[in-house]
């Protein structure tokens, strides 16, 4: 029998520092535990294929609770299977003890872990959908006070006009206007037609008076 476990984090951003201390007495080998830096929407991550690929009928598998395994409440219920019935691997999930299939393989046994999976996947799931909603709702309050997300707008420069009349005459080539400007070409062509709907606002307001 093996032991291998199983860590992920959400983002490279993120520590699974937490995740490695609940191991430190388990006495795992470093080549058998797998980490995804990587959402838990689905199960499409790299080291987990690895892993289930090199699981063998017999072997244990820790993880530290059912949200690191993953956020998808059919999936995880769907991979549970796999792991246990199909694989025959018992999996020890830390953070709730129902959750050991080494113990209570009897009906019993077997009926409350089901129940227990089967609502610790809906609260994955289901907190998953919460931070995307808060994340859509911050975003959207961020914006409202005008909070810029992304790459600042290049700036134009203060002799952009003028640069723009010497390309126009063919003075100035455009590689040498990208060039002064500091611009990629789409750039350029976006700020030249902003610049051009704005010389004819000020000539209209300039007719009107």
């Amino acid at each position: 029998m093996a032991i291998y476990s199983y860590i992920r984090i959400s983002s490279t951003d993120q520590n699974e520092d937490r995740q490695f201390l609940s191991l430190n007495d388990l006495n795992i080998p470093s080549e058998n535990i797998f980490i995804d830096k990587q959402s838990g929407k689905d199960f499409n991550r790299p080291s987990y294929k690895n892993l289930v690929g090199r699981l063998k009928n017999g072997d244990l598998l820790y993880i530290n609770s059912i949200d690191r395994l993953g956020r998808n409440y059919e999936e995880i219920q769907n991979q549970w299977r796999l792991l246990t019935k199909e694989k025959g691997v018992d999996i020890v999930v830390i953070d709730m003890p129902l959750l050991d299939t080494r113990l209570n393989k009897d009906l019993m046994g077997t009926f409350i872990a089901d129940l227990v999976l089967q609502i610790l996947s809906f609260v994955a799931q289901n907190e998953r959908e919460n931070i995307r909603k808060r994340q859509a709702e911050g975003i959207i309050s961020a914006k409202a006070r005008g909070v810029q997300f992304g790459r600042p707008p290049k700036k134009t420069p203060d002799n952009f006009g003028e640069l723009v009349k010497q390309w126009e005459q063919g003075k100035t080539a455009l590689n040498e206007i990208l060039k002064i400007c500091d611009m990629k070409e789409t750039t350029f062509y976006k700020r030249l037609g902003e610049y051009r709907i704005i010389q004819r606002f000020e000539g209209k307001n300039r007719v009107k008076k």
